[in-house]
């Protein structure tokens, strides 16, 4: 569910300081679509696009696959396919399962 290895990568990259920055706003606007999200249809496919690259780059890999997916489904005019609940729900035990080691990434070592 979580690329463990993207994480490390990208705390490698950016510090403890700056992977608690990214992950603060990463929460801050992925929660911000994730709420809003399927409630207009024409606008489905732009925010999973969001999603998609936003997921993956800290490692949320199910997830972004979910809204890859599902972006797809729009781009051939089949929005109606894709499965917001299950997208929320992936979002969900996601969030749950990095949280749980997030203290490895953002404390200085």
């Amino acid at each position: 569910m979580i690329d463990w290895e993207r994480v490390a990568e990208l705390r490698s990259e950016i510090g403890a300081e700056g992977f608690a920055e990214v992950l603060e706003l990463f929460l801050d606007e992925v929660e911000n679509v994730v709420l809003n999200l399927g409630r207009k249809p024409e606008k489905l496919g732009d925010e999973l696009h969001f999603l998609k690259g936003s997921a993956w780059n800290l490692g949320f890999r199910a997830f972004g696959t979910m809204c890859q997916d599902g972006e797809r489904r729009c781009a051939a005019g089949n929005s109606e396919s894709v499965d917001v609940p299950a997208i929320l729900d992936c979002y969900g035990r996601s969030k749950a399962q990095f949280m749980v080691r997030v203290d490895e990434f953002t404390s200085a070592a």
